[in-house]
């Protein structure tokens, strides 16, 4: 049996040479490596190149692409040229640009963004929506599956009720999960364990500080908080 549990790693650093020694001391344990917005922003795409070319990680290249269907489109097309298992939109950039990323590299599983899990239920009424988190983040994995994204991001709490209604085929993958002792002492608003999200439905569980604040100059102890919660899932 695998010693990999789908667990995505958000590799949340400026740091390149901090970024290939978390992915080389958690590789054993971690099926795909996040790089977003920090990443990108500093090392671009030779930085995504520098991660993958000795390397056999799967990347999930969160950039949350939100614009119109033909600047998403070129942009979707110049992420697909760095080999990303995963790249993100925006749900709410609604079903044209959605189609117009899927279109645009389809050899990339195109993964929207319902509702970000750092917002609350009283956030997600304040910036507009007319429903509720659940409701909100229900219509729009709806609607996105519709469009041919091949994966859809969203809160633990939500997954049950979005798998009902997407059904099988979509992979859900959730942020926002915590180490038991972790849950409510950080940014993230709707949370469970990641054991909890898995039996919830989700495919993949997205984790960083829980793992990468145990890193130390030697690579032991990251690898070993990893290996940690690698089994607690696959043992779940």
């Amino acid at each position: 049996m695998s010693s990999k549990a789908p667990i995505i790693l958000a590799i949340d650093t400026s740091d390149l040479e901090l970024a290939k020694a978390w992915i080389g001391h958690t590789s054993e344990y971690v099926e795909v490596f996040k790089l977003g917005l920090e990443f990108f922003l500093n090392f671009g795409a030779q930085g995504v190149r520098a991660i993958t070319e000795n390397s056999d990680a799967k990347i999930f290249l969160d950039l949350k692409l939100h614009d119109i269907p033909n600047t998403v489109a070129h942009a979707t097309a110049s992420a697909a040229l760095l080999k990303p298992f995963f790249l993100t939109v925006h749900a709410s950039g609604g079903s044209e640009m959605i189609k117009a990323a899927v279109q645009a590299a389809p050899q990339t599983k195109i993964t929207a963004v319902t509702i970000l899990t750092s917002l609350s239920e009283d956030d997600v009424k304040a910036v507009g929506f007319a429903q509720d988190a659940m409701n909100s983040a229900t219509t729009l994995a709806q609607l996105a599956v519709a469009a041919g994204a091949a994966a859809i991001v969203c809160s633990p709490l939500e997954t049950a009720n979005i798998r009902s209604a997407v059904g099988s085929k979509a992979i859900i993958i959730t942020p926002g999960v915590r180490p038991l002792a972790m849950v409510g002492t950080d940014d993230q608003s709707r949370t469970m364990t990641p054991s909890q999200a898995i039996a919830a439905g989700a495919n993949f569980v997205v984790i960083g500080r829980p793992i990468t604040s145990a890193w130390e100059p030697t690579g032991v102890e990251i690898g070993k908080r990893a290996r940690e919660i690698s089994t607690e899932i696959l043992n779940s």
